[in-house]
């Protein structure tokens, strides 16, 4: 990685031409150094705007993550979490794994700016541009063992959407076991591993991706249909402030979660869910596809489903779920 370009790229987010002489000047570098490191920068798929006579610019102002502005959000929690913040990064959660083997202190954050092989559920790839997503992971330890933890994520799409209601968008609503979506469409998606014993104590890496403002060319990278905040908020959301309160409203539902288990939080969930009592077609890993009304979720997370084979209860790693229009 070119040391320069993060730091170029802080600079130029404030969406002016910057001359590559006043850049190279201001780092102490040649023009030729600048140049390579706008290149390293497109490489990594930041888009970057050269004029002949004028400089460089981003496509729009942008606001970044900074560990300062996260600890003013945290305010009075803000010892609660140890901040680790990254200008790049393969994957938050991948690095949190492997903190918490060594013995990473609980309410460790990990945010990046980019992720370069940020995942989803499923093996699946989280597509991340410079300034476009809030990607973070929390490692939480529980005294709980890992098989009491069924539900844990279905507890954690209940803390965004909790935050992005405060935020204003009464929109965005929860599709298990893992996502939330507004008017159809991803916003965010959640990543949830677990380190520890079977019977206790263990951690769980939780990670969220948030689309804050997607380029297109992020867009077509996306398999599914996808939205973003700046969609649908009429003013920008500062990253700093929405990790801040993500991390508060995940701390309380955390604490939450571990005293009485999902069982007290199902209701609010099911209320927030999209395709509750909707008929539903689920596909199964071998290709096999069913349909069936959901019913509800179970105490531990399940999701129940009624159809010709009757009540049946599936967890999240056997099936997908799809609406049927």
């Amino acid at each position: 990685m070119n040391n320069l370009v993060f730091p170029i790229l802080r600079l130029l987010a404030d969406g002016r031409f910057h001359s590559g002489e006043d850049i190279a000047r201001r780092f102490s570098v040649t023009r030729s150094s600048v140049w390579n490191a706008i290149q390293a920068a497109e490489a990594l798929g930041v888009e970057v705007f050269s004029v002949r006579g004028r400089g460089y610019r981003l496509p729009y102002p942008l606001l970044l993550l900074s560990e300062d502005a996260v600890q003013i959000a945290l305010g009075d929690h803000k010892q609660r979490f140890k901040l680790l913040m990254f200008d790049s990064i393969e994957s938050t959660n991948s690095y949190l794994m492997q903190q918490a083997a060594l013995g990473a202190a609980h309410g460790t954050v990990a945010a990046a700016l980019l992720q370069t092989k940020g995942r989803g559920r499923r093996g699946r790839s989280w597509q991340s541009a410079f300034g476009a997503s809030l990607t973070f992971s929390l490692l939480w330890r529980f005294q709980l063992g890992a098989s009491a933890l069924s539900g844990l994520s279905l507890a954690v799409g209940l803390a965004l959407v909790r935050t992005l209601h405060e935020y204003g968008l009464r929109s965005a609503q929860l599709k298990w076991p893992n996502d939330i979506l507004v008017r159809g469409r991803k916003l965010a998606g959640i990543l949830i591993e677990l380190h520890g014993d079977m019977e206790g104590p263990s951690a769980a890496v939780i990670g969220v991706g948030l689309n804050l403002k997607l380029p297109v060319a992020a867009r077509e990278k996306i398999d599914q249909p996808v939205t973003d905040l700046a969609s649908h908020l009429p003013l920008e959301i500062n990253p700093n402030d929405m990790l801040g309160q993500l991390l508060k409203q995940l701390a309380q539902v955390l604490e939450e979660f571990e005293r009485a288990g999902f069982a007290g939080m199902r209701e609010e969930w099911m209320s927030h869910h999209i395709f509750q009592g909707e008929t539903v077609k689920l596909l199964f890993p071998d290709g096999r596809e069913q349909y069936g009304r959901v019913e509800g979720i179970a105490d531990d997370g399940v999701l129940l489903i009624k159809n010709e084979h009757g009540n049946q209860r599936f967890s999240s790693g056997e099936i997908s779920v799809r609406g049927v229009s």
